[in-house]
């Protein structure tokens, strides 16, 4: 075996291996999936991921592993597993502080992507996985992307997606969708649009390069009676993420 070889140890390369894969993954990774990507066992993959958690290489979530704080400095923000680190942080707190379901989303590749949800526990929300690249004009995370686009973006987004209507509260014409949305408005909201029993409101994400927004899906009585500061922690919490992804010195919003 050559000299070179010998002083590899092959733990280390292990570890580098989990990290990477974490770090080139768009959603959080359970162990088991990460031990069957590398090729390790199980038990093997437990004993490194622990000992990478630890060290804030990684981070463990309730669904699985992302990168953890000390990690995104070897990386630029381009790689889908950093990006999703920093959002994952910022929508823990969000759905902390609001005590209710928070959602990054991002427009990517000519569509409004769903990048990230963060649940609370016994707090229901509508199932959007599937459904937020038709039902962007729908919702007020979709509108406040909708909104950031130029008017050709805009344009040619929704002759792509037809305007369909979710709820009686939702107008279905194109007409309709374009005088909803606010170009540069601070804050969006949907009553009930979506999903019945369901409301959101989203606020903008400027970085350089990121067209995104942050949102809570809240009921319609508490949208009723907390709008103001709902929509202020919101957009705290959206310029420390936006700061973070490259944007320039913290700007205070007024609510």
């Amino acid at each position: 075996m050559p000299q070179d070889r010998q002083t590899l140890i092959s733990s280390v390369q292990r570890a580098l291996k989990l990290v990477d894969i974490v770090a080139t993954a768009a959603r959080p990774l359970p162990v088991k999936a990460v031990a069957n990507a590398a090729g390790l066992s199980l038990g093997t993959a437990y004993n490194l991921t622990r000992t990478l958690v630890h060290e804030g290489y990684l981070a463990a979530e309730p669904d699985g592993l992302v990168l953890g704080h000390r990690f995104p400095s070897l990386r630029g923000a381009d790689h889908a597993g950093v990006f999703l680190a920093r959002v994952r942080q910022t929508l823990r707190r969000v759905a902390e502080e609001q005590d209710a379901t928070a959602y990054l989303a991002r427009f990517s590749g000519g569509d409004v992507r769903l990048i990230d949800i963060v649940d609370q526990t016994g707090v229901p929300r509508p199932e959007l996985w599937s459904g937020l690249a038709d039902g962007a004009h729908a919702t007020a995370l979709g509108r406040q992307i909708l909104a950031q686009l130029s008017r050709e973006q805009r344009a040619e987004y929704l002759t792509r997606h037809p305007q369909v209507r979710f709820t009686p509260r939702l107008g279905s014409s194109r007409r309709v969708v374009l005088n909803h949305l606010q170009r540069g408005a601070e804050s969006t909201v949907d009553r009930e649009a979506y999903r019945l029993r369901h409301s959101c409101v989203a606020v903008p994400v400027r970085a350089p390069g990121v067209i995104a927004a942050l949102a809570v899906t809240v009921s319609g009585d508490r949208l009723d009676s907390g709008l103001e500061a709902i929509t202020h922690q919101l957009r705290d919490a959206a310029t420390a993420l936006a700061h973070q992804l490259g944007a320039g010195a913290r700007t205070t919003f007024s609510a």
